[in-house]
């Protein structure tokens, strides 16, 4: 008796430990075999929210698994999506530029590997009816490709995305509640390319705010990039902080 005891509580300890760890989920879109990371809280809460994390255009790095920890501290399911392909990730920028503009420009593919990568996140244990999209970079520009999509997501949220939209694609009421965090610097995102992403926001009836930080260029959550602004991408440390904020106050208003 004293054995099964053991034995049950060494199961249960190994079952609740599974939790709060970052862990590889494989999964795959026809043939293509596709691999992300998931991470389930080991304190969840009672919505049992869940967060897609979309990552920038090397695809899965460390800055987007180190956001899913933190959401899984908050108490969120998260999942980083990959959205290249496992065996198609690119090995610098000169190969990521590429590789995001094809996604960019097929955007009904792009939305495809968001939907994959959803379902997965819900398979690991996250409430369907409550989930947000969120990306940097490469990856907000598929937040908000979700949300062109109507995907079955309560928000997105897009951290230096680009937000251009070809100008034959029709104007479709979006659902999902759209933040834009943007540094007010970035030249990779023009003053036009903002126009427009906010003249099609008010088309769609879309629930949006859109978040300017001074100082700040493109990246500007990304320790990685450097201090130096003129370079178009860069680190800021006040930006990075305050735009964290604004995602956890969005996901307390509608989560």
């Amino acid at each position: 008796m004293k054995i099964l005891k053991g034995f049950l509580v060494l199961s249960m300890f190994m079952c609740y430990n599974t939790f709060g760890q970052l862990k590889p989920i494989d999964y795959k879109e026809g043939e293509q075999p596709l691999s992300g990371f998931g991470i389930q809280p080991i304190k969840e809460l009672k919505s049992k929210a869940g967060i897609l994390i979309l990552p920038a255009w090397l695809g899965v790095d460390e800055h987007s698994k180190e956001s899913a920890i933190k959401l899984a501290e908050l108490g969120y399911y998260s999942f980083v999506a990959d959205i290249y392909g496992k065996d198609s990730r690119p090995k610098n920028p000169s190969e990521a530029g590429p590789k995001a503009g094809y996604y960019k420009k097929n955007y009904a593919e792009y939305q495809k590997r968001i939907q994959l990568a959803l379902n997965e996140l819900i398979k690991l244990g996250a409430n369907p009816d409550k989930i947000v999209v969120m990306g940097y970079c490469f990856g907000g520009t598929g937040a908000i490709e979700a949300a062109r999509a109507n995907m079955k997501v309560q928000g997105v949220v897009s951290f230096h995305g680009g937000l251009g939209k070809d100008a034959a694609r029709a104007n479709d009421k979006i659902s999902p509640k759209v933040l834009v965090l943007h540094g007010a610097d970035d030249p990779y995102v023009p003053a036009v390319e903002v126009d427009n992403f906010q003249k099609e926001m008010r088309a769609c009836s879309a629930d949006w705010q859109m978040v300017y930080y001074a100082n700040s260029v493109h990246a500007f959550t990304h320790k990685d990039a450097g201090n130096d602004n003129s370079k178009g991408a860069a680190y800021n440390q006040l930006a990075d902080i305050r735009s964290w904020q604004a995602l956890q106050t969005f996901l307390k208003e509608i989560l």
